[in-house]
């Protein structure tokens, strides 16, 4: 779902600043269920606007207020207004697992083979 700024007046976002948005977005989630907020992408591409810590996690016991801290990343102010679409927000179930320590890990095909090493096609 799309989270819209909630504001009383625009906030100003010059090159490179950050301001915490708000929704005044309250939500309760079950156990066992997260919130993702994400970023919208035409307002990256277009505008070089995105959520600074994405994806943010909200947890199933957080009450507060839904906020989103976003980020300008071009050359240009951008001005932020009520009612506008700032960012996402995913809602998931997750799994709870429980770590076995173990002395070595399983082989694979890929290995420890990490960035780029899977290549392009």
């Amino acid at each position: 779902m799309d989270l819209r700024a909630d504001l009383d007046t625009p906030v100003l976002l010059k090159p490179m600043e950050r301001a915490l948005i708000s929704t005044k977005l309250f939500i309760e989630l079950p156990l066992g269920y997260e919130a993702q907020i994400r970023p919208r992408s035409g307002l990256a591409f277009k505008n070089g606007i995105t959520v600074l810590n994405s994806p943010g996690t909200i947890d199933s016991d957080y009450r507060g207020e839904i906020k989103v801290l976003l980020v300008n990343l071009s050359t240009e102010d951008f001005l932020i207004n009520d009612g506008e679409r700032i960012a996402q927000m995913i809602i998931s179930k997750y799994e709870q697992i429980s770590w076995l320590p173990v002395k070595e890990l399983a082989n694979s095909q890929r290995a420890a083979g990490g960035f780029g090493s899977t290549g392009t096609r």
